[in-house]
């Protein structure tokens, strides 16, 4: 893991600045937006494993309140598993490499993807999510018991949906994109 991306005075660090200079994203962007930084966790956990082995982690009190909602999920008849958790602001800065080098412009990047320092990921306490029968990370999971059990309950669990419609971070809607929100022990 990289350093936190929080100097002492709250500003980014030499290291999410230059990441953010070497992707074309000027800091007058992310004032504008009113990004919020989001540090690296001192300690992960694995909150879950996907089918395909891959294992997400998360803070220590994320993953306990992700594995409490996902078990009273699956007691209440509804599946939801994590799609993606923790990020690297190393990884988001490749994510945002490949997009542009795919001829996105950063302006449709950045409604889509948070630039390197400024993802909730960083902070081991979002996720992705999905359910059986749709794709992954598509306006689709809107429309599934998954989403509504979430919406009713999630918060129960210390969990928000991020990312609402007009949201105030100028990001797109994400039905599946959701956060532990509750203090750290």
């Amino acid at each position: 893991m990289s350093s936190s991306p929080k100097a002492p005075d709250g500003r980014c660090t030499d290291e999410v600045r230059s990441l953010l200079g070497s992707l074309g994203i000027a800091l007058d962007t992310i004032a504008a937006r009113a990004l919020v930084l989001h540090p690296e966790p001192a300690e992960l956990v694995v909150a879950e494993t996907g089918e395909d082995g891959r294992e997400h982690r998360l803070t220590p009190g994320a993953a306990a309140a992700w594995r409490a909602l996902s078990g009273a999920a699956r007691y209440d008849g509804v599946v939801v598993r994590i799609v993606s958790a923790f990020r690297s602001i190393e990884r988001q800065a490749e994510i945002v490499r490949a997009k542009l080098k795919r001829g996105q412009s950063l302006e449709e990047i950045l409604c889509v993807s948070a630039p390197p320092g400024y993802s909730e990921h960083h902070s081991g306490r979002a996720v992705d999510v999905t359910t059986d029968g749709v794709r992954p990370l598509e306006i689709e999971f809107e429309q599934t018991a998954a989403y509504d059990w979430l919406a009713r309950r999630a918060q129960g669990f210390g969990f928000f949906l991020s990312y609402p419609p007009q949201n105030r971070y100028g990001y797109a809607y994400e039905p599946w994109h959701w956060c532990f929100r509750q203090a750290e022990a």
